[in-house]
């Protein structure tokens, strides 16, 4: 298994190993467990990373997937449903404003905020005024809206010059705009996936977690470990990949990408089940 190069991580993971029916499980999706793609809905689970997930749970008090996506979409792409070894699999969409659960199938989730139709609706005339409605894909998200540059002919460019527009649009619609690797999400304030994180890891009562993700949207969820370990819970974090260096630099253990972070996985669950 690849080397981790904390004191805190090395602990995390020993705690995992240790008492494996006490440990969550806990992953982003794309970056992390699918590559990104320069269209969303074309993302798909890295091969093999279904079935390392399906090894893993019956070891570990949970797996769950903490995303922005809808959890119905992360559901559909990643092909959760169903699965061998998941039937206890949670998926916590919108930064955890949405639920599904395996056992059910079913997504729970509070009604969406009112800014978001607003800002849908206005979304069209602020990318044009600034001459972007063509180079950039707009990510419906049901409960907030995306705003992708990767199309763009200088992708970086048309991310900063979208910043202050699009911060502008979500303060007039009570939103927050939540920046990724080329993209700008616009949504509700106070949800993220270190309160969804925290809140899952009371609700199992673990005693250790393993968190991973490869975006600025998985700081608060690193965040989470971090203070989760001062209360006496042990953490490893994950970066998948190293071109978000305020995650990679905090990560316990770096990973290239969703390949071999599903080879860590995999290693995982033939260390909690030796034949």
């Amino acid at each position: 298994m690849d080397a981790i190069r904390t004191a805190a991580g090395r602990d995390g993971l020993a705690a995992i190993v240790a008492r494996p029916s006490r440990a969550v499980i806990a992953l982003d999706f794309d970056g992390t467990l699918a590559p990104i793609v320069p269209d969303p809905e074309q993302a798909r689970a890295q091969p093999g990373a279904v079935a390392a997930l399906a090894a893993l749970a019956p070891h570990v008090a949970s797996v769950a997937v903490i995303t922005g996506r809808p959890a119905g979409v992360a559901v559909r792409l990643g092909d959760f449903a169903g699965v061998p070894g998941l039937e206890h699999l949670v998926v916590l969409g919108h930064y955890g404003a949405e639920r599904w659960d395996a056992v059910t199938g079913t997504v729970h989730a509070p009604a969406p905020h009112p800014g978001v139709a607003s800002v849908r609706s206005a979304l069209p005339g602020v990318l044009a005024e600034a001459g972007l409605w063509h180079d950039t894909y707009v990510e419906e998200k049901g409960r907030a809206v995306a705003v992708h540059t990767r199309r763009a002919a200088d992708p970086q460019g048309a991310f900063e010059a979208l910043k202050r527009p699009l911060s502008d649009l979500a303060a007039r619609h009570g939103l927050v705009v939540e920046p990724g690797r080329m993209v700008l999400e616009l949504r509700p304030p106070g949800v993220d996936k270190g309160v969804a994180l925290t809140e899952y890891v009371r609700e199992v009562g673990a005693e250790s977690v393993l968190y991973a993700g490869d975006d600025l949207g998985d700081l608060p969820a690193y965040a989470a470990v971090e203070k989760l370990r001062s209360d006496g819970v042990p953490g490893l974090l994950i970066s998948s990949g190293t071109e978000v260096p305020d995650l990679a630099d905090r990560a316990d253990l770096t990973v290239p990408g969703p390949p071999e972070l599903t080879a860590f996985l995999s290693d995982l669950s033939h260390t909690l089940s030796p034949t």
